[in-house]
């Protein structure tokens, strides 16, 4: 009885907050949506259920709000009893008032407020966002002093406050290593830039008249900046007197009208001496600066934002009718421009064989992983688009997404859906030792299945002409957020020539591939059993010498046959499967497939629709039914809170790490 009547009261909790959120929603939508932009989508009771255009929720809680350009008015305070909020970004509307108080607000991780006419200070309370990232607050009215509490915000990436009219000293302001980008220029502040601001560029501090210090005017160059900047101030009455022989003192002392003259126009003339002495120092000075070299693009950090090179750039990232210059995106829908990506927040997930990939964190708070491809630059525009129509086309559950692409004579760029579980080299190889918890076997068994599926998947897609991956090993195999097993740089192979692609696949390479240099579904069968294999043994087919500084292989299916069957459980499997019981027969007849698929002989590799029917009937015997089902769904049928495996090297940060 007190179990139910728990029940009930965890329930009607629930009920009741969220109804609150939806109460919060309408005052807003009441004081602010003047021009009725919402009306067509804010009229079901429950903004959750039935989606709320730019309204985002988790659990039957408002967690995501992006309201931009709707001309939105008045204040904000209603939306101070949103408690779930992660995401909120009103950029660009005509909001005003001020900004509420900030304690409601304490799992919020981005809030945009740029671009409208909020006035009043800035909420000391914003300490008490401790989860946030990005605060973007310029061109505004804000006013006061900039709070010293945002030292202690110890994940803050983004500062942006330019534009404003922040007054008051920043010298105590000690901001954490983690901000990347930090803008207060446009104010009224004063007084020196704290040595742990200097690192940031001077446009984030220009603009504040009395303001000094690096990487501005040093403090004593600022106050006698307005002396030398006019040498003929020096004319002025009070400059003249002082030039003159003292009169306070001696009274009775006195010069003729000529003698003052005299007087006068040698200190003109000397102090235009000066000035012009000055001037000339100074045009020189600027002259020399003027001719350094400007630094090149790669003695910039690389993981801060993806600077696009291009010859063929549209001028102020202006797009054209010809499809330059911009973002082409696959679905109708385009989230966000070129210029958009360029800003984001990028880190360096790696370099693989095609190029190097980038997890970019938008304004919003979205992610998506984007590659910047190398070693395709003779390829023409229109081979090109249509190779990525190609790539585009491909949707599956085991197949990473490709959404949008950008392409210039000496840049390209693909952007993919955001893996944020990393690739299953690392999960195989990483960290292994003490304290590692190994792979489990249902999961690498899991993992098996959903590659198996997305390769055959590539395979079948096109009829004619039949289009090999070119490029199946364990770093482009990648994990979403259910841990499914995806698929990338499906097609990457095909950009480049033959020759350099089969020289990447080190390791991998089916003997005919070597050969001949081709791609092809049977090379790509090959591939897929040394996969199985690296699961199996937990051997790499690559392997680093550090110290040698040298990469040597493994011929994992020479090795595996060249050991007798009945010893495969004690010298061949993984010792970290060793520790699960009862899964001797799976580990043989994985084996099996492995080699089947591995076999020297194209003609005797099976089909991969085939390679999917015997691992289903490998594993179908021996796993519970839910297991079954979670691994036959599709991830969106999956929880949201449904996890891969115990190991602690799979990480929300790894992203993409295959492309």
């Amino acid at each position: 009885m007190f179990s139910i009547l728990l029940i009930n009261f965890f329930f009607g909790a629930c009920e009741a907050q969220g109804k609150s959120d939806y109460h919060a929603l309408i005052a807003f939508k009441a004081s602010s949506d003047i021009n009725n932009s919402l009306a067509s989508s804010w009229t079901h009771k429950n903004p959750c259920r039935r989606r709320w255009y730019g309204v985002g929720c988790e659990n039957g809680r408002v967690v995501r709000i992006v309201l931009q350009d709707l001309d939105l008015v008045g204040p904000i305070d209603a939306l101070a009893g949103l408690h779930e909020l992660r995401i909120l970004s009103l950029k660009r509307n005509s909001l005003n008032g001020t900004i509420p108080d900030l304690l409601n607000w304490r799992s919020l991780k981005f809030l945009f407020l740029s671009e409208n006419q909020f006035s009043g200070p800035l909420p000391s309370t914003i300490a008490s966002l401790d989860r946030l990232l990005r605060l973007d607050v310029s061109n505004n009215h804000l006013s006061g002093q900039i709070p010293l509490t945002l030292t202690s915000m110890t994940h803050l990436l983004t500062l942006k406050l330019d534009n404003n009219e922040f007054s008051g000293s920043i010298s105590d302001l000690m901001l954490p290593n983690t901000v990347e980008e930090f803008n207060v220029s446009d104010n009224r502040l004063s007084g020196m830039i704290p040595a742990s601001l200097s690192r940031f560029p001077s446009s984030g501090f220009v603009n504040n008249e009395a303001l000094c210090g690096s990487p501005l005017q040093s403090c004593n160059e600022s106050n006698n900046a307005s002396s030398d900047s006019n040498p003929y101030m020096a004319s002025s009455p009070s400059m003249i007197s002082s030039s003159l022989p003292s009169q306070r003192n001696n009274s009775s002392t006195q010069l003729s009208k000529g003698d003052i003259i005299a007087i006068v126009v040698g200190d003109v003339a000397v102090l235009s001496l000066i000035g012009c002495l000055i001037f000339c120092y100074y045009w020189k000075k600027k002259g020399v600066k003027q001719k350094k070299p400007k630094p090149k693009p790669s003695q910039r950090c690389p993981t801060d934002r993806l600077a696009v090179h291009s010859s063929d750039q549209c001028p102020n990232n202006q797009s054209n009718t010809a499809g330059k210059c911009k973002l082409i995106f696959f679905d109708n829908g385009r989230p966000f421009e070129l210029e958009h990506l360029l800003r984001a927040s990028a880190e360096m997930l790696g370099k693989g064989n095609f190029g190097s990939a980038y997890k970019a964190i938008m304004e919003d708070g979205s992610v998506v992983a984007v590659k910047r491809l190398k070693d395709v630059h003779g390829i023409g525009r229109k081979e090109f688009e249509q190779h990525m129509e190609l790539m585009g086309s491909l949707r599956h559950q085991n197949v990473v997404n490709l959404t949008a692409y950008y392409y210039a004579r000496d840049e390209k760029l693909l952007v993919y859906d955001y893996m944020p579980n990393g690739s299953l080299y690392a999960l195989l190889h990483g960290s292994r030792g003490p304290g590692r918890t190994p792979l489990d076997w249902t999961t690498r068994m899991k993992i098996a299945l959903g590659a198996a599926k997305g390769l055959a998947f590539i395979h079948t897609h096109c009829k004619s002409p039949k289009i090999g991956h070119g490029n199946i090993k364990s770093s482009n195999i990648l994990l979403d957020r259910n841990g499914n097993a995806c698929i990338s740089d499906f097609g990457l192979a095909l950009l480049v020539s033959p020759s350099v692609a089969a020289s990447r696949m080190v390791g991998y390479t089916a003997p005919e591939q070597a050969a001949t240099k081709k791609i092809s579904q049977k090379a790509d069968v090959y591939s897929f059993g040394v996969l199985l294999l690296e699961m199996l043994t937990g051997k790499a087919p690559v392997q680093s010498h550090m110290q040698e500084d040298f990469y040597s292989t493994v011929d994992l299916p020479r090795w595996v046959q060249s050991i007798v069957p009945e010893e495969w459980t004690s010298e061949v499997l993984d010792i970290e499967l060793m520790r699960f019981k009862n899964i001797e027969e799976e580990l043989v007849s994985m084996l099996q497939i492995a080699l089947l698929c591995a076999s020297q002989s194209p003609q005797q590799r099976p089909k991969m629709s085939h390679v999917v029917r015997m691992i289903q009937d490998t594993r179908g015997d021996h796993q519970s039914p839910s297991m079954q089902n979670s691994l036959s769904q599709s991830p969106s049928m999956h929880e949201p809170g449904h996890s891969i495996s115990d190991s602690p090297s799979v990480s929300e940060d790894s992203g993409l790490r295959g492309l």
